[in-house]
């Protein structure tokens, strides 16, 4: 049976491109024990606060300081299609219902299930609470599935009126738009055993790639972004312009690029170009056999602060590209519009990231399958960390008041020797 994961099974289980607050373990399987809690996180998941796309829970494995415990415990073959029948009757409860996938696993020899619940177009969601015939909203919070109440609960019923963009549905395309092949890349890159399915247009239902719009069905904007040649066709700026002014900006351009096609094609080509600006320089030691070597700008910093702007960007009414301008000092990035509200200029220079919703679900999560980008909130570690290890300047980040851009600053290391500490 091919699996119906997006995602492979054992990246999954041990959280390789997948944040461990999307993934929810139970070591069995008691209808009466383990149901309501499931039917829970169920709705936590499609309820989506945090626009993550959902999560998966895994029933069959146990988890000890929030790591699966591995090899699985497994669920004997009665009790894994008693979970299945159960849980397809009793999500019904759920009001009101939700899309979710069951997918049956085989580790180690042994039977898991697991529940794949995207975030969902029908927000908000009630699931019993196991209190006679009382509902109650649920979210994620952190790894912890919670009943949502006071402001956290205000927050849900305001931004449920919205689908974040990228999910939502391209009526003026048809799934003929899709480039199968880039599909199936996609899943040989993430190691998904979907790529083994033969109907196109079933793995594009399978990865909620599609929409139903009366009798028919149009692609996602997520779909026409990753995996067609020209995103553009849809999206007008979705796309990086490299711009590099060797005299800074007073002078003349000498050179610009422009990064098309699906958006891990624009993040990895942009990136493998920008490699041709850092250079790299090794110190010899008079007093010791060891040299000392670093780089104008850190690939680690590059690649997470091109991703990041591909990323957090907006692809809704916004014709302007993702820009990445190269002067002899520095390196700028910037994307548009600016951070969402809730994103202060003192949390990037504290590195300090509150959890806020995403404005892109579905980007971030594929990005994150493909290994491109980082878990929530640990990016701007990742650079600022990349920056200090090769003793360079520390990194900046400015947007204005009304939030119109977002700049990201990679000031170059240009020291000719080495004095600092690694």
């Amino acid at each position: 049976m091919i699996s119906s994961l997006p995602i492979n099974i054992n990246n999954l289980l041990r959280f390789r491109g997948i944040e461990s607050a999307r993934v929810e373990f139970k070591q069995s399987w008691d209808e009466k024990t383990t149901g309501t809690q499931v039917l829970k996180t169920l709705a936590a998941f499609a309820n989506d606060f945090y626009n993550v796309n959902g999560g998966y829970i895994i029933i069959g494995v146990g988890e000890r300081d929030g790591i699966a415990v591995l090899p699985p415990s497994g669920l004997t073959p009665k009790k894994l299609n008693l979970a299945q029948k159960w849980i397809r009757g009793n999500s019904k409860k759920i009001e009101p219902l939700i899309q979710f996938r069951l997918s049956p696993e085989l580790i180690d020899e042994q039977h898991i299930l697991v529940v794949w619940v995207p975030g969902s177009d029908s927000r908000p969601h009630k699931a019993p609470s196991g209190k006679a015939k009382e509902r109650a909203y649920y979210i994620r919070e952190g790894s912890e599935t919670i009943a949502a109440q006071g402001k956290l609960l205000t927050d849900l019923l305001n931004m449920c009126a919205k689908i974040p963009f990228d999910d939502r549905r391209a009526s003026g395309f048809t799934l003929n738009d899709l480039r199968s092949t880039l599909v199936r890349e996609f899943l040989h890159d993430v190691r998904s055993s979907l790529v083994e399915e033969q109907d196109d247009y079933e793995i594009y239902r399978r990865l909620w790639l599609t929409a139903k719009v009366n009798s028919h069905e149009v692609p996602k904007n997520i779909a026409l972004l990753f995996f067609t040649d020209d995103p553009e066709i849809a999206f007008r700026g979705a796309r990086i312009e490299v711009v590099h002014f060797p005299d800074d900006s007073s002078g003349n351009i000498l050179e610009e690029w422009t990064f098309k096609g699906a958006l891990p094609k624009q993040i990895k080509d942009c990136i493998n170009h920008l490699k041709n600006f850092s250079t790299t320089y090794i110190q010899k030691h008079d007093d010791r056999a060891e040299t000392s070597k670093w780089v104008t700008y850190p690939l680690a910093a590059i690649e997470e602060t091109i991703v990041n702007a591909v990323y957090h960007r907006s692809y809704e009414g916004i014709i302007e590209p993702t820009k990445v301008y190269i002067y002899p000092n520095r390196i700028e990035v910037s994307n548009y519009p600016g951070p969402l509200p809730g994103l202060e200029k003192h949390h990037f220079e504290q590195q300090k990231i509150p959890a806020i919703p995403a404005r892109n679900r579905r980007i971030g999560e594929m990005l994150k399958e493909l290994g491109l980008a980082e878990a929530r909130g640990t990016g701007i570690r990742k650079v600022f960390r990349a920056m200090r290890t090769n003793g360079s300047p520390q990194p900046r980040y400015e947007f204005d008041k009304e939030r119109s851009y977002f700049t990201a600053i990679l000031p170059a290391n240009l020291k000719t020797t080495f004095n600092g500490e690694w």
